[in-house]
């Protein structure tokens, strides 16, 4: 019976194993770098607004507080976006003829509310509330980053599943007191581990964060 395989088909099966392997390798970096990109994630990417809004120069320069304009934060699930008349409340008098804010003047003569593109934008399946985690001891910078030095908004974290559950799992890392829920300069201290385990006691943190139905109802 004449031979059906040549001699080098060990070599090619070989080669061959070898190719499918390393293609499959590739083809998972490629797809988890994609995950984990700016492209997917939106991390340190500034959304077009209709008027070039900055945190830096509204917190740090100027001192605001964040619930000057959030003003929700504290009692709602939603943070809330300033009306228009928040805005004039200052640019009645200052930078009146600034072009860059045409469309808040115009949305307060036409009494028609700007249209903000949302930079955290959860998906529709969950469900995230402002108050609770504020009053549990969550910082604003613990989600948001330090948006005092963004001179334009963007998405900090990555808002995957992962990354909540790391801070669900583990909340004595991020706990602060109530003082410092608005401080965007607060640090962790290096007995950060025993001051969050006594905070947690007294924000009486339930037992099962990471339950399901807690952030999807």
């Amino acid at each position: 019976m004449p031979q059906v395989f040549q001699p080098s088909s060990n070599t090619i099966a070989r080669d061959m194993l070898i190719a499918i392997v390393l293609l499959l390798c590739l083809g998972g970096w490629v797809v988890h770098a994609v995950c984990w990109s700016p492209f997917s994630t939106r991390v340190r990417v500034p959304l077009d607004q209709p008027v070039p809004f900055s945190h830096e120069h509204h917190t740090s320069g100027l001192g605001s507080d964040c619930r000057y304009c959030h003003t929700s934060v504290e009692t709602s699930a939603y943070a809330g976006i300033p009306a228009t008349e928040t805005c004039m409340t200052c640019h009645s008098q200052l930078w009146t003829d600034a072009p860059m804010l045409a469309p808040v003047r115009e949305s307060l003569a036409t009494q028609t509310p700007l249209e903000w593109n949302r930079v955290h934008d959860l998906p529709d399946f969950v469900y995230f509330n402002h108050s609770i985690h504020v009053q549990k001891g969550i910082g604003c910078s613990t989600c948001h980053g330090r948006v005092d030095r963004m001179p334009l908004t963007w998405q900090d974290k990555t808002l995957y599943m992962k990354w909540c559950l790391e801070c669900h799992r583990d909340p004595e890392k991020s706990l602060r007191p109530r003082s410092e829920i608005f401080n965007m300069a607060w640090a962790p201290a290096k007995d950060q581990l025993a001051r969050g385990k006594e905070l947690a006691s007294q924000y009486r943190l339930r037992d099962h964060l990471t339950d399901c139905s807690l952030c999807h109802r």
